[in-house]
């Protein structure tokens, strides 16, 4: 057991580091999907000041458009990530998000529909195409690849025949959830205060957080990290916080963060409690890692099935109504692609091809990699088959390296470059060993789960 004066006492080491971002495997993935994000924007900040004259990729104008702009896409890629533990794949979230903006559009315009019962009326939409859909996946048993692919044809004719394949226009109160930002507050200062509180909000968390993270580990009696290293972990991430708050509460006027980032925000806290705190999200990685260990251990695969299944959906439908209101008007091209790019962030965000692995801030970096690589690329003026090749270049690279490492017996690419500091190894044969730390929730749980079978 490791206390906070012996560590003082044994002085520096590199599983300190790891321990800064969590010390799990998936924790040290997403450490270096966040470095890739940083060298993106980096890179784009020095080119587009070069080429460009000043550097656009961290202005406040450029970063409230990304938010703006892919929001709707990070919102699937939390309901595509727990689908994807699950070992299944939704392509129909497009069309349903395009569905539903259609259906939500129609009833406002035609049925003088107020606007905030009309977002009920898409969430309503969306929990009954994912019942449906969730129904075909968990209980006949047909594939998931193909009732979301039968789903992704259905939706998709819908929405051109309810809408007879025109544009339809939505209120101006119904486009502050895609268009709409945090209000100005009436006092003499050069930022938005709503804004810089929420900033500051989420730096209180953060202490908060890492406060009651020691608390907790002392009082076990588990490995705790040295104070230096959580005082320059919640230093770090404060800091960059706050300088993101800045840029976003000084934009140009009658701009500050966007309303649809305060929704993705308040879902990423909402799932990311429910996949690493709940019984459900245990669930899902225990069925996505070994479901037949998983069922032999009680859980309930087909609801858990059912459930995933279902929420993708209402997710989608959040999206698209997010995207209607940006955009002002529901149109029958409205979702291509979608399910492409939130698959995309979710692989390259650290899920695994196989399922029982990954994370809903892994997938959130990595639909961030891609929306700042589209807007990097668009700044300095790239075609759109540029774009489209190097996306699609980037995504293959991401699986492959996992699907490499996995061959070789590695578990990612990470796992691979923080070996020799000792994270789970066992010094003496250096080989793994499960009584160093305690399992992350986004690992399989292939291992407890045969145990608890064999036990009894």
């Amino acid at each position: 057991m490791t206390t906070d004066s012996t560590t003082a006492k044994r002085g520096f080491h590199f599983k300190d580091i790891t321990k800064m971002f969590g010390g799990g495997q998936s924790t040290l993935r997403q450490f270096g999907i966040l470095g890739s994000l940083v060298v993106i924007l980096v890179v784009f900040q020095v080119l587009t000041w070069i080429f460009k004259g000043t550097g656009l990729t961290l202005s406040s104008g450029n970063l409230i458009n990304v938010v703006n702009q892919y929001s709707y896409i990070l919102i699937l890629a939390i309901g595509m990530v727990m689908v994807i533990i699950m070992g299944h794949i939704d392509l129909s979230v497009g069309s349903v998000a395009a569905f539903t903006g259609i259906v939500v559009a129609k009833a406002m315009q035609d049925w003088n529909l107020p606007w905030p019962l009309g977002i009920l009326l898409g969430l309503g939409v969306g929990v009954l195409v994912g019942a449906w859909q969730g129904f075909w996946v968990a209980y006949v048993g047909v594939p998931a690849f193909i009732v979301t692919l039968a789903g992704m044809l259905f939706f998709r004719g819908a929405n051109q025949a309810v809408g007879d394949s025109q544009s339809v226009p939505v209120p101006e109160g119904f486009k502050i959830i895609g268009a709409g930002y945090l209000p100005e507050i009436a006092l003499p200062l050069p930022f938005n205060i709503p804004t810089m509180l929420l900033a500051l909000a989420g730096v209180a968390w953060i202490v908060f957080w890492e406060i009651r993270t020691r608390r907790i580990q002392r009082k076990m009696g588990s490995d705790m990290a040295p104070l230096w290293v959580s005082v320059t972990k919640v230093v770090l991430i404060s800091a960059v916080i706050l300088v993101a708050g800045w840029l976003f509460a000084t934009g140009r006027e009658g701009t500050s963060f966007p309303i649809s980032g305060v929704i993705l925000l308040a879902l990423v806290i909402l799932y990311s409690f429910i996949t690493n705190n709940t019984v459900f999200g245990r669930h899902i990685y225990a069925v996505g890692g070994n479901r037949q260990a998983a069922r032999l251990s009680g859980v309930k695969d087909r609801w858990v099935d059912f459930f995933v299944m279902m929420n993708m959906s209402v997710l989608a439908s959040l999206a698209g109504m997010i995207y209607v209101a940006r955009a002002t008007a529901s149109g029958p091209q409205d979702g291509n692609g979608w399910e492409l790019d939130a698959i995309a962030s979710v692989f390259i965000g650290g899920a695994a091809v196989s399922g029982g692995i990954g994370t809903v801030i892994g997938s959130i970096i990595g639909g961030l990699v891609m929306a700042f690589l589209n807007n990097g690329l668009a700044l300095l003026g790239a075609g759109a088959d540029v774009v489209s090749m190097i996306k699609g270049l980037v995504l293959l690279f991401a699986v492959g390296v996992d699907v490499w490492n996995k061959q070789q017996g590695r578990p990612s690419i990470i796992g691979f470059l923080t070996r020799r500091l000792g994270r789970m190894q066992d010094p003496a044969t250096d080989t793994f060993d499960p009584t160093k730390t305690n399992y992350p929730t986004s690992q399989k749980y292939e291992a407890p789960a045969v145990e608890e079978t064999r036990g009894k």
